[in-house]
Parts: structure tokens; C-alpha cells; sequence
């Protein structure tokens, strides 16, 4: 294989918030806070700047998923990274948007419009499933929208579904982060047949709500038995947390994707009094500097590259 000439190319990827309590491990929704990644080639290796939110990781470039994402799309075309990557970030990291499937949906895209080859959803999705298994934040993050993520016999089934224009979204998080397999060990190995029963009528009614603002159906979907009571101890102060989302207007709470951050719905007035009154619980008296609190908006586009 000949190695393929490097151009400079750019990628933004929206975050996603996942789980929606009884969609567990199916569902995603893209939002409004972006990673954007540029690359210019030059030099002979490849370089990482890192701005905004992503100022706050440890890892070298070695360890960086979009770096890890990038360098295998150019391993397997048979051409030597060469260049600077420069990657920002508005999204808060392991606080439940997403950040580790965004980041591996972003370096893929990246890579492959280098490349000059098609930087493809589907492309992107696959890679970043094969990688982490997260095809819950992945889908939506790759195709925008609300996503889920149905397991087929060779690759996952990504389907299209539809949401109200009439839903808001209000997010809020503590500065404590939490780590997936954080959240991953503390759920349960066995789980009681009549968690298993409720949850897929849970489901359902979770999406037709989510078809059509419907409050009771919303909230009655978001009700989880199945890894909510399990990762709540591990935020302190999110079941105050959510009372105040209800108590401001909030149709439903949950815990947005395995945490730290909290997601509400509820009418979109009211989306910022719903953020600010969770932000003012989770954060009560702690160093407000890396705490959020925000209305959201979803994203319907998903991955864009080449931005102009």
C-alpha cells in the first residue's frame, strides 16, 4: 500500500448524554457542547495540543483517545502521522456527556479527512464501538440526534428516533468526576426479576414520551432499577440534586450517561432555573471553579468535518 499524502483537515463531534434511566446501555442524545479538532501536517511525528476542558488530562499522547483514534486510521492506510493536532473541548470530562466516545469518533474522522479519504458516521461509530463499547454515547455523537443502539449478530444496529422539539434539557455536575469503570463496578452481578420486568415498559414509555413531551411518560421513563440506585451513592448529594430539578420544574431526573452530571427534561423556559437549582445542590459550599450547571439543546447533526 502506498502511504497516502497528508492534508489539513478539521472535525467537530457533539457530546452526548446516555443511559435516560430505563434506556440503559441503548440510549443516546447528542448535544450542544463540542470537541473541535484541527490537523495541520508538517514536521516528521505527530504532536497534541490540548485546549479548554481537555487541559485537564493527564495522559501523553500515547494514551489520548483521539491521538489513539487518529494514529490507528493512519497506521492502517499504511502512512506516518506527521503533524500537530490542536483539540478543544467545552465538554466536562467524566461527568456523563460523552467525552471518551467523542474524542474516539472525533480522531477517526480526523484521520480519514487527512487522508483524503471519506470521513463517514458510520466509519466513525464502528471504530469508536470496537474501541470502547460505549455505542450509546458514540452513535449520537457520530450521527446526532437520539440514538439507539440495537445489538446485531456481526456489528450494532444504529436507529433513528424521533424527539419533540418541544423537550429542553438542563445538566448539572459536581467538580468530582466519575470514571465508567467507577460506575461500572458498582452495579449488581444478578438483578431481581421485577427489576427486569419494568424495565422495557419503562422504555417504551420513554420513547413515546421523548416522541411527545409527554411530563408523565417522561418521567416514568427516566425511573431505573437497573443501575441508578447503584451509581447515586457515588455522587454525594445527587438525590437532593434531583429533588431540586423537580422541585424547579423538571419532568424528570437521571443520571446523565455513568456520572458525575445530572440530566433533567422539562419545558424549555424553564431548562436554566431546572440546571441552576441542581448546580446549587451538587456543589453547595465547594469551590464553584469546575462545577456546571447549564440549559442544553440537542444536537441534530452529529460529527461535521471540514468546518468552514
Amino acid at each position: 500500500m502506498t502511504a497516502l499524502e497528508l492534508r489539513p483537515a478539521t472535525v467537530r463531534v457533539p457530546c452526548s448524554t446516555s443511559n435516560l434511566g430505563s434506556g440503559f446501555d441503548v440510549l443516546g442524545l447528542a448535544l450542544n457542547s463540542y470537541l473541535e479538532a484541527t490537523f495541520e501536517p508538517a514536521g516528521d511525528r505527530l504532536e497534541l495540543e490540548r485546549e479548554g476542558t481537555l487541559l485537564g488530562l493527564a495522559e501523553d499522547i500515547e494514551n489520548d483517545h483521539l491521538a489513539w483514534a487518529f494514529r490507528a486510521v493512519m497506521a492502517a492506510n499504511d502512512t506516518e502521522p506527521r503533524g500537530a493536532i490542536r483539540a478543544t473541548s467545552a465538554v466536562p470530562l467524566a461527568r456523563g456527556l460523552g467525552s471518551s466516545a467523542m474524542a474516539l469518533v472525533a480522531g477517526n474522522a480526523l484521520a480519514r479527512a487527512a487522508l483524503g479519504l471519506d470521513a463517514s458516521r458510520d466509519e466513525a461509530f464502528h471504530a469508536a464501538h470496537a474501541r470502547d463499547g460505549h455505542g450509546d454515547n458514540a452513535a449520537p455523537c457520530a450521527f446526532g440526534g437520539l440514538r439507539a443502539v440495537i445489538p446485531g449478530e456481526d456489528e450494532p444496529y444504529v436507529l433513528g428516533l424521533p424527539l419533540s422539539p418541544d423537550l429542553g434539557f438542563a445538566y448539572a455536575a459536581p467538580s468530582l468526576r466519575v470514571t465508567t469503570d467507577a460506575a461500572r463496578g458498582a452495579l449488581p452481578s444478578h438483578i431481581a426479576h421485577r427489576a427486569a420486568v419494568l424495565g422495557p415498559g419503562r422504555f417504551a414509555g420513554l420513547l413515546h414520551g421523548l416522541a411527545t413531551a409527554d411530563p408523565d411518560l417522561i418521567r416514568i421513563g427516566l425511573t431505573d432499577e437497573l443501575h441508578v440506585p447503584y451509581r447515586l451513592p457515588l455522587i454525594p448529594g445527587a438525590h437532593n440534586a434531583m429533588g431540586a430539578g423537580y422541585d424547579a420544574g423538571a419532568w424528570g431526573v437521571t443520571i446523565s450517561g455513568s456520572g458525575s452530571g445530572l440530566i433533567a427534561i422539562c419545558p424549555q423556559e424553564m431548562a436554566e432555573r431546572v440546571a441552576a437549582a441542581m448546580k446549587g445542590v451538587l456543589c453547595a459550599g465547594a469551590d464553584d471553579v469546575d462545577c456546571w450547571g447549564m440549559a442544553m439543546e440537542p444536537d441534530l447533526n452529529g460529527l461535521v468535518v471540514d468546518l468552514g
